[in-house]
Order: C-alpha cells, then sequence, then structure tokens
C-alpha cells in the first residue's frame, strides 16, 4: 500500500533576484512500512523533501497525499493537528529540553493530546522501553551521552505512535559506536513495529540500514538502491 504519494513536488523561493528551486517537479511514491534513505549533496533538496513530508514547510506547487489526505490543501490549524498525530521527528541535534529530565522530554508531545495522566505515564514508561533509556527517565540532557540523548530524542518521537518517523541526518552527531546503536534501533522500529521511517544522510554506513536508498541532485531523484524487502517499491522517477 503506498503511504505516501507526491507528484509533480516543487518548492521554490526568492532570493533578491534569483529563484532558488530545492525541489524541481519531484514524483515520489514510499509504501507503508518503508525504511527510506535520502542521499546527496548540500541543496539537493533532501531536508526541503523531509520537512515537506512532514508538513513544517508547504510546497510551491503539487500535490502530496500522505494515507488517502492531500496535506497541501490542509490550513495550519488542521495541518498542526494533522503532524501531531501522524509525525515523529528525529533531529541531527536531539532538541531536548535542558531544563526537563528525559522522562519529561519525552511527555511533551503527549501534552497535546487528550489522555489521561495515567495513559501519558504508560506511553512514556513504554517508549522509553522501547529505545532502552528507562534507566536514564531522571536524568537531565546534559547528564547523558549523544548516544543516550538521540534514544531520548527518539522515544520523543515515537511516544505518540506516529504513521511516519522522520529523521534528518540522526547520527551526524554521534561517534561510530553510538551512531550504529541508533541506526540498529531505527531498524528495529521498522523491522519489529511497522515504522515507516524517512531518514536524510549523508552517511553510506547509515543508509546501509535502509530498505531503500534515493540520491537527490538539484531537487530530483537519481538512483536508487532497493533491498530484498516485502514492500512495494514503486518509485515514480521525474522525466529529464
Amino acid at each position: 500500500m503506498t503511504l505516501i504519494e507526491c507528484r509533480g513536488l516543487t518548492r521554490e523561493y526568492r532570493k533578491g533576484e534569483s529563484v532558488i528551486r530545492p525541489l524541481d517537479g519531484m514524483d515520489l511514491d514510499v509504501p507503508a512500512g518503508d525504511f527510506l534513505a535520502l542521499m546527496g549533496p548540500s541543496g539537493a533538496g533532501k531536508t526541503t523533501l523531509l520537512n515537506l513530508i512532514a508538513g513544517i514547510d508547504s510546497p510551491t506547487s503539487g500535490s502530496l497525499v500522505v494515507d488517502g489526505v492531500n496535506i497541501v490543501d490542509l490550513g495550519a490549524r488542521k495541518l498542526a493537528d494533522w503532524r501531531s498525530k501522524h509525525i515523529g521527528y528525529v533531529f541531527q541535534l536531539y532538541n531536548l529540553v535542558p531544563v526537563l529530565t528525559a522522562y519529561e522530554n519525552v511527555e511533551l508531545p503527549l501534552l497535546l493530546h487528550r489522555i489521561s495522566r495515567a495513559e501519558r505515564r504508560r506511553r512514556v514508561e513504554e517508549a522509553l522501553n522501547v529505545v532502552g533509556i528507562s534507566d536514564r527517565r531522571t536524568h537531565f540532557p546534559r547528564q547523558l551521552s549523544g548516544g543516550q540523548e538521540q534514544r531520548v530524542a527518539i522515544a520523543r518521537a515515537i511516544v505518540t505512535d506516529p504513521t511516519i518517523l522522520v529523521c534528518d541526518e540522526p547520527t551526524g552527531d554521534l561517534d561510530s559506536i553510538a551512531a550504529e546503536a541508533v541506526m540498529a534501533l531505527l531498524k528495529r522500529l521498522n523491522e519489529d513495529l511497522g515504522k515507516t521511517i524517512i531518514m536524510v544522510t549523508h552517511d553510506p554506513k547509515a543508509a546501509a540500514h535502509a530498505r531503500r536508498t534515493l540520491h537527490l541532485t538539484k531537487g530530483r531523484i537519481g538512483g536508487t538502491r532497493t533491498e530484498e524487502v516485502d514492500v512495494e517499491t514503486n518509485v515514480g522517477e521525474t522525466a529529464s
């Protein structure tokens, strides 16, 4: 089943007299349960595409249908509500709140949902257990290693049980050992929990954990690496 369908997706903005176009008429299908790595040089449109799929930015033209909903047509309030229910975001620099404990950082997204305190506690504890960081629940970010901070950030991203997990350079600030552990965790979330993951990375070792790798060049899709997996791999490539 196709979960994400991009057609003619374009994002442009003006810089002085010039028009910058990070995405240029991109077509892309992402099936449910995929683990897609996006690679390419700086300025190729990777993070732009990630932010459009996450509903953080809006395209200049084209359609972006996620689970049957064209999110381009949603107003700001409906888009924010959609994003809180369907998207979990993992950043390179963790973006944890320094004055909150690991537990409190993971709990933050749930405060936007009308659920009981007991249900919030259950979900936070489950997310912390999934990422293997429950023994650090009372620690503040400054008391954690980089790898531990990223695990807390991943727990925060999955605590709402989102449809899609988007990751922007999730290993970019980690040493090789911590990076491998984080990628093993993301792979387990995909394989064992069925999470659809879209990840931007410059690291071939990180991309090797994904089911597919797409290379972007000047806002368009170039080559693709596909693993032998039980998901559809229908990718519409933009004509040159």
